[in-house]
């Protein structure tokens, strides 16, 4: 297991992010060393991960395309109402304030289709709020990956009806029998443990004040907003108005295009389609807003890229298949060693893909005929390969649970990626994951 390609590469990713290489470099040197451990010259890795990265294309452009759509109801009156809202009330609770958080981000994977987009328009013009309240920004991190993660290991719509699906698709292919209902069911026990990892990030590990220096806060422009202390006093009653609603329709139908065409691109089209035709956005501002929505998911759409030609190499080399085998000694020592093996596998994974949608194809094949053999039941199966997935999203430097809320909360330069993103959620939800999911195994 020591001398595994998909080990030591990960191990590899994770020291150079923990350095502060940026995550790009990181993930070329983490697959280059794959490519390298796997007895590939540099042009063979390099092709296979460049051939990879179009394993990602749609998804990417669904994240630019999102990122659009963000800019484009950033146009609109709705947000700054919301803004507005929040920083008229000066008596919020802070951990009220981060539940609050938790709870629209769970919105944005199953009822308003933007996914992380949201972010880097609705965080920035907070963070004087939150400066105000002295929160400790690990913890709205935390709250964040929160809302991102947990909906769609639990709630069948959204992003969470896709995540269900590929598990339900996989699965069977894989020998064995499983119904879209059973997944709820069969996930509902590790998705308590990210409520665990949640209420720990919010109450115990991050609940003392934290300062932040307020140097250039005041002056530096947050996407379409910059805060001020204007805002923060207004207090006159805004109502909603036409393009509001327009805005809100546009947001609906989105929607339920994504829902009925299952696809991101499609619903995040026709939200555009209709702010332009509402003008909200006109033609003439349509560049400017373009280059905003870039701006705000472009690099994670790249970093995404990487990260598909990344896992292709680790596929290819068939270093997963070789990790497993490197392992199944052990399973002989019953159920509870092996469902801690498939979690620590599914954990290494995923930390290097950053996908639990990626990692899910990947493990099934190999997870499904070993479960059979320990004689899990269909929900036990579906509970470990569901977590193995999901293990590692949250503190991959690569994932977008990661990348999302650190393109909200450096927007002043005071946030790290990975000490202040990566560290505090790869800690709050992979342990209560890894353990939950061993429970969800046994008991099931």
């Amino acid at each position: 297991m020591l001398t595994n390609p998909v080990f030591i590469s990960v191990i590899v990713l994770t020291v150079l992010s923990l350095a502060r290489v940026h995550v790009i470099f990181a993930l070329i040197v983490a697959a280059a060393v794959a490519g390298m451990m796997a007895s590939l010259s540099l042009s063979e890795t390099l092709s296979i991960f460049l051939g990879g990265m179009g394993g990602m294309a749609e998804t990417a452009l669904s994240y630019i395309l999102l990122g659009v759509f963000a800019a484009m109801i950033g146009h609109s009156n709705i947000t700054t109402m919301l803004i507005n809202k929040l920083l008229s009330v000066k008596k919020m609770n802070k951990f009220m304030l981060l539940l609050m958080i938790a709870g629209l981000t769970c919105l944005s994977g199953n009822l308003i289709p933007v996914h992380i987009a949201f972010i880097p328009i609705l965080i920035p013009p907070l963070l004087l709020f939150f400066n105000h309240l002295r929160i400790d920004r690990r913890a709205v991190a935390s709250a964040l990956t929160f809302g991102l993660k947990m909906p769609y290991i639990l709630i069948p719509a959204g992003y969470g009806l896709i995540f269900h699906g590929i598990l339900v698709s996989e699965i069977s292919a894989s020998g064995m029998a499983v119904t879209m209902s059973q997944v709820p069911i069969a996930m509902a026990i590790p998705a308590v443990g990210m409520f665990v990892g949640l209420f720990i990030a919010i109450f115990i590990s991050y609940r003392k004040p934290r300062d932040y220096t307020p140097d250039e806060l005041e002056e530096k422009p947050f996407g379409m907003f910059k805060p001020s202390t204007q805002m923060a006093s207004e207090t006159e009653k805004q109502r909603l108005q036409i393009r509001d609603y327009i805005t809100l329709f546009a947001i609906v139908t989105a929607l339920a295009s994504q829902i009925i065409s299952q696809s991101l691109v499609i619903g995040a089209m026709v939200g555009i389609v209709i702010m332009f035709a509402g003008r909200i956005v006109t033609i003439k501002e349509g560049e400017e807003v373009v280059q905003e929505g870039i701006k705000l998911m472009g690099a994670i759409a790249f970093v995404m890229l990487l990260a598909s030609g990344y896992a292709t190499v680790l596929k290819d080399t068939g270093a997963v298949t070789e990790l497993v085998e490197s392992v199944e000694g052990y399973f002989s020592y019953g159920k509870f060693a092996g469902a801690a093996l498939l979690l620590l596998i599914g954990l290494i994974v995923t930390m290097g893909i950053g996908t639990s949608f990626g990692t899910v194809p990947i493990l099934a094949a190999i997870f499904v005929p070993i479960c059979i053999m320990m004689d899990f039941s269909v929900l036990a199966t579906i509970a470990l390969i569901g977590t193995a997935g999901a293990l590692g999203d949250a503190g991959s430097p690569a994932s977008d649970s990661t990348l999302g809320p650190t393109a909200g909360l450096n927007a002043d330069g005071k946030h790290n990626h990975i000490w202040d993103t990566c560290v505090p959620t790869f800690l709050h939800y992979n342990i209560p994951l890894f353990i939950f999911g061993i429970v969800a195994a046994l008991v099931l």
